[in-house]
């Protein structure tokens, strides 16, 4: 075969580059980094997918994300745990929780977090919002944050001398090692917002990761700063309007670390990226247009996993962009270290994969699926146990658990009725295989 002269190929790749732009999987890349970004890692409490209005709720305001989601990109597979403490022990490690989950409430001192590893690359760090890892009242934890690869901390003390302060008004919040006494008549997410922002102010000429677990919008669902007085309506309802309150201020503090960022001129070489820790509590029902989302927080169905996920960093991720590719939190922290040029701990397993190609636009490498896993000890290491503790593996569609059920995610979110192996489709026998497959592959 002759090898093609300079016009016909110059005319070959015209046609390739417009072809390609076709294609439904394409995004244009934008370019890397010339230094290292800054990095907002936001994390809301017990928000599902469907509360934000770039995802098609309907049910509450979310302009601040919305326009972040617009500007940038949404990634529409991200799973969690379904509920919070193994979700933050997994996001912070790269690990799947068999492998580092001591109990509730409770982060080993000794792990490896992302935390230690942008510290390590040279960032400030700071975590301000929910910290729910340790018992402050007790004298080994007093600087846990900092142990955990946090700099600065401004974390609510969600158990204190035998009780469980409030984490809303009135606040019992841990603040550089010691607790805060001056917080009578505050609202306590406005506290850890502001502290974020002087994080930021304070470290705006070197890389700075800031981590900002809010503690929205978690129950109890109270009145907000910016709530109307209650107008005589019964319980049940007075619960649903606090609740669309509590969505509305949280997308308000988003708001305001974004226009921080802007003021100090720090946008361009900001990522930031936002999510949720688990589903949406039980008891709030939402909408997505004419379709009705129970709360399914604690459940491992689509309602207690799928969260919101959005990146956002001008001229770096694409606008107006999503990606369909699974995320798991477990790649949260390869992720980061990617984008800061960071070493991931050495002679540890991190079950994490970094899509951190993806939010700027490339191929990168996706996995298939994802994996969770609910046992709740440190002993929970063989397949037995993760059996008996539910594990399961999803991908885009299908489902899988290790006890054998699969569900077709598409046609039965809530997992009304598993698939019986007898009854199934070939696409359900291949997806079975395929995933079980992947469930026999963790090592």
């Amino acid at each position: 075969m002759k090898p093609l002269d300079r016009r016909q190929s110059r005319f070959l790749a015209a046609v390739l580059g417009a072809m390609s732009t076709l294609l439904p999987w394409h995004v244009a890349a934008e370019e890397p980094p010339a230094k290292q970004p800054n990095i907002v890692l936001i994390m809301a409490d017990d928000l599902g997918y469907e509360c934000l209005g770039c995802n098609g709720g309907t049910s509450y305001k979310t302009p601040n994300l919305d326009v972040l989601a617009r500007d940038g990109m949404r990634l529409e597979h991200c799973y969690s745990m379904p509920v919070c403490s193994p979700s933050r022990i997994k996001i912070m490690s790269g690990r799947y929780n068999f492998r580092n989950y001591l109990g509730w409430g409770l982060l080993d001192p000794k792990l490896r977090t992302f935390g230690h590893v942008l510290r390590d690359a040279g960032y400030a760090t700071c975590v301000s919002g929910k910290w729910q890892l340790c018992q402050f009242d007790e004298p080994e934890f007093a600087d846990h944050p900092y142990r955990s690869g946090f700099d600065e901390s401004c974390v609510w003390v969600w158990h204190f001398r035998k009780g469980k302060p409030s984490r809303y008004w009135d606040p019992l919040i841990w603040q550089q090692r010691k607790l805060r006494e001056d917080l009578k008549g505050k609202y306590g997410p406005d506290v850890h917002c502001d502290f974020l922002i002087d994080f930021i102010e304070r470290n705006k000429s070197r890389p700075f990761f800031a981590y900002y677990p809010i503690n929205l919008v978690h129950a109890p669902f109270t009145p907000t700063p910016d709530s109307k007085p209650a107008d005589g309506s019964s319980k049940s309802k007075g619960q649903d309007r606090n609740f669309a309150d509590m969505v509305a201020y949280m997308d308000k503090c988003v708001g305001r670390v974004v226009a921080a960022l802007d003021r100090l001129g720090l946008r361009e070489n900001t990522l930031i990226l936002f999510t949720g820790d688990n589903g949406t509590p039980r008891g709030i029902t939402s909408k997505m247009g004419d379709v009705t989302v129970p709360g399914g927080k604690g459940s491992t169905a689509d309602n207690g996993i799928h969260v919101p996920l959005l990146a956002n960093w001008p001229g770096h991720v694409p606008a107006g962009k999503t990606c369909d590719d699974p995320i798991d939190f477990a790649d949260f922290m390869p992720t980061l270290a990617e984008a800061a040029g960071a070493t991931l701990p050495e002679g540890v397993k991190i079950d994490g994969r970094s899509f951190y190609p993806q939010i700027l636009g490339r191929e990168g490498d996706p996995r298939g699926w994802v994996f969770l896993s609910t046992g709740n000890s440190k002993q929970d290491q063989t397949k037995q146990d993760r059996s008996k503790q539910g594990g399961l593996v999803r991908d885009r569609r299908w489902k899988l658990y290790s006890n054998g059920r699969l569900f077709d995610t598409r046609l039965d979110p809530l997992e009304k009725q598993p698939i019986s192996p007898r009854d199934a489709s070939d696409e359900a026998k291949a997806a079975r295989g395929r995933l079980q497959a992947a469930l026999d592959s963790i090592p």
